[in-house]
């Protein structure tokens, strides 16, 4: 009975100290969501007149081109991979556990 009790109360400990340390797994994927967000939204205020939303500063901002043009393929492949802006924002708050 003292050995369960002992292997449970190590059980949690190995439980709490791996949840206190695991940085690397979720909070690692929701800081680079982030940061796509972010750049989607840059990259959305910079191209816009090519949505068709006039722009005044386009010109200002094809300057900027050569410099996220690396960044404009992987945005325009997140944005056909994208099924539902609702799916993923709620999948931000995560609810479902």
């Amino acid at each position: 009975m003292p050995n369960e009790k002992l292997e449970k109360f190590l059980e949690w400990g190995r439980l709490f100290f791996q949840g206190a340390t695991d940085f690397g797994r979720k909070s690692r994927s929701m800081l680079e969501k982030e940061a796509n967000d972010e750049m989607d939204n840059f990259i959305l205020v910079c191209f816009a007149d090519t949505l068709g939303i006039p722009l005044p500063i386009s010109y200002y901002t094809l300057e900027l081109l050569p410099y996220l043009a690396q960044d404009l393929e992987m945005w325009e492949k997140r944005m056909l991979n994208r099924k539902s802006i609702w799916g993923e924002k709620w999948g931000d708050y995560d609810l479902d556990a």
